[in-house]
């Protein structure tokens, strides 16, 4: 395994990850990789095009590999392009396809992947707050993680147990 460990956080919406990414980075006393799409929407407004998208992903990308030169041990990503895929595939039925070859060339150590156990907050980026959907968006994920030959772990459970576990896990590697 490379030096730092590149840990992605992925899961549904209201899930942790942001909250998760950043217990791990103070915990660790290493960065953490914001979701770009955050920024992005809060300047531009929450309507987003399927043009948008790739600018996002390019975004996230080059956000990463920055943050990449300041990490010792770990980079602790909140989100990646998987999720630019599984949104842009729900909302406009297709991706980019720069989004999937640079899915395809990054790789990470580690997948956490937050389950949809948290209770929703309401945030006016979030577009999906029915339990259906994010159990739809969950196994997307799931499906994504497995499928990426990549090590995973599901992260259950309130804060404090979510981060436990995840210390533990990234530790053993």
């Amino acid at each position: 395994m490379r030096i730092p460990k590149r840990i992605l956080i992925l899961g549904p919406e209201s899930t942790g990850k942001s909250t998760l990414a950043w217990d791990l980075a103070d915990h660790f006393g290493e960065p953490w990789v914001p979701e770009f799409a955050r920024e992005y929407l809060k300047k531009n407004g929450n309507s987003y095009t399927y043009e948008d998208l790739l600018i996002i992903a390019q975004g996230q990308v080059a956000s990463e590999d920055v943050l990449a030169q300041k990490a010792v041990k770990f980079l602790f990503v909140d989100t990646d392009l998987r999720v630019i895929q599984v949104w842009s595939d729900h909302k406009f039925g297709k991706t980019d396809t720069w989004v999937t070859m640079q899915i395809a060339e990054h790789w990470y150590d580690l997948i956490l992947l937050t389950d949809t156990d948290l209770k929703w907050e309401p945030d006016p980026q979030r577009e999906h707050p029915e339990e259906k959907m994010r159990w739809h968006f969950f196994k997307k994920y799931l499906r994504l993680a497995h499928d990426s030959g990549i090590p995973y772990e599901i992260l259950s459970g309130d804060r404090t147990a979510r981060l436990n576990k995840a210390v533990t896990i990234c530790e053993s590697l």
